[in-house]
């Protein structure tokens, strides 16, 4: 393989594994924030036992939070390095626009989150409870910004607006416009509430996993219950939010639809294919299952909808065959996502919200699903970045035109590193997190600064008075 195909191969396992960690963190730090506020709700009430569910589970998770957060910082920083090693040429033409909102992202989401994270980490226990809850929410609201300065970049690298060109450099001619490009508030929320499902997720799958195992008694049930709660009520407006992305799409990368979609052919009432191979050799496709007009009335919401095919694109359209496959795993994942959440929410409230009572394979299905939010975030974020081949910045700066002239040898040995490096990471966070989820009483146990225990040995709320 060439440079190029090395370059962004290696690219491609950077953020493959970088974003596994915030599509976690960006949701469950508001998680977090709820989980504080339900036990200072409940605590001073009637069922002690109750209140110390939501303070098991806030500790539980926010160790969950930290491991996450950590590994996503570790993860990001090579993100920036290979701008300059794999791709100067990125840098050289855009670093006027790109540079300041990576800098942004830093200065404002990062800072906030790296402030206030020891003490929401530490400070239980040692600052009053309004400034801990204050921090929690704080690094919430940090990890949210974060993607919205990540994403500015990315959205505008697919709609680009508000800029000039000078010399083959490009200047910001409005920063508004820059930011709020047409297609960002669509990718934002898509990627916000891809982040709250994946994180939904994860809290049903882990807590079915405790209850299987007989562990985390008091707080897997809420746990169970919030999660399944967030994810049956985000994945209907995820697909409404898919929808209008789709439209916005159509309008201004119409050469990436045509990739989902498999069309070749300019066509009106095109069908939808439930199965097709794409053959780019041969510009058609093999063995399809199609339903006929159904991908005109979703993308067009008109059965005789147009829709405009590669051919239409010479040189300048993405591979179809990994973004028409991206695509049906992103969709796919989905409504699997919909069907266990609406089945598993109405199971478990005729359960009278008792675990227990739950079917075992029901509890297997959570389980089993745990991560289904990463299969479905990394198929879209393939059909995002693959769908704007053969530009970086689309329609304006080819990929070709800014890799850099590195060795492929190099790019190859360097690109191994990392995928053996990753493998290791990821294999050793899920078993921390298999570790953590059996045992929770050990995790908690290390928390005891945090709690005052009686002669008796009953455990009382933190002896802090509110207040700042």
């Amino acid at each position: 393989m060439d440079a190029l195909i090395l370059a962004r191969v290696q690219f491609a396992a950077n953020i493959t594994f970088h974003i596994l960690f915030p599509t976690i963190s960006i949701g469950l730090g508001w998680v977090l924030l709820f989980f504080r506020w339900r036990w200072l709700r409940t605590r001073r009430g009637a069922n002690a036992l109750q209140a110390q569910g939501w303070l098991d589970a806030y500790r539980f998770w926010t160790k969950v939070f930290a491991l996450t957060f950590a590994l996503g910082v570790v993860s990001g920083i090579t993100m920036s390095f290979q701008f300059g090693t794999n791709w100067p040429g990125f840098m050289e033409r855009v670093g006027n626009i790109a540079g300041p909102l990576l800098g942004y992202e830093v200065l404002t989401a990062f800072f906030l989150e790296a402030g206030f994270l020891g003490v929401m980490l530490f400070g239980h226990g040692k600052v009053s409870e309004r400034v801990h809850l204050m921090s929690t929410a704080f690094v919430a609201f940090g990890t949210t910004l974060s993607a919205f300065w990540i994403l500015a970049l990315n959205s505008w690298m697919q709609t680009p607006a508000g800029h000039e060109i000078v010399d083959g450099v490009y200047h910001v001619k409005s920063w508004f416009d820059v930011v709020f490009n047409p297609s960002f508030p669509y990718r934002f929320s898509h990627m916000v509430l891809a982040s709250a499902l994946t994180c939904a997720f994860l809290l049903t799958g882990l807590s079915a996993w405790q209850v299987l195992s007989g562990v985390g008694q008091r707080s897997a049930p809420r746990v169970m219950r919030a999660g399944l709660t967030l994810a049956a009520v985000l994945v209907p407006l995820q697909i409404v939010v898919g929808d209008l992305h789709g439209l916005n799409t159509l309008q201004h990368q119409p050469a990436k639809i045509a990739a989902m979609e498999g069309v070749w052919q300019t066509e009106r009432g095109a069908p939808l294919l439930l199965f097709a191979i794409p053959d780019l050799a041969q510009r058609k496709n093999h063995y399809e299952i199609a339903v006929p007009k159904v991908a005109s009335l979703i993308l067009t919401h008109k059965a005789d909808g147009e829709i405009r095919g590669m051919n239409d694109f010479p040189g300048a359209h993405p591979p179809p065959l990994p973004v028409f496959f991206a695509f049906r795993i992103m969709v796919g994942t989905g409504m699997l996502m919909l069907g266990t959440s609406w089945l598993g929410w109405w199971l478990y409230r005729r359960a009278a919200w008792q675990p227990a009572r739950l079917p075992r394979p029901l509890l297997w299905l959570f389980a089993g699903m745990a991560f289904s939010g990463w299969v479905a975030t990394v198929a879209g974020w393939y059909v995002t970045e693959i769908g704007r081949q053969p530009y970086i910045v689309h329609g304006l700066v080819l990929t070709a035109d800014v890799v850099s002239a590195v060795p492929p040898s190099m790019i190859g040995l360097s690109l191994a590193l990392y995928v053996a490096l990753y493998l290791g990471l990821i294999v050793a966070y899920l078993a921390v997190l298999k570790y953590m989820a059996e045992k929770p009483e050990e995790v908690l146990q290390r928390e005891a600064v945090e709690r005052a225990v009686t002669p008796a040995g009953a455990i009382t709320a933190p002896l802090v008075e509110e207040g700042v």
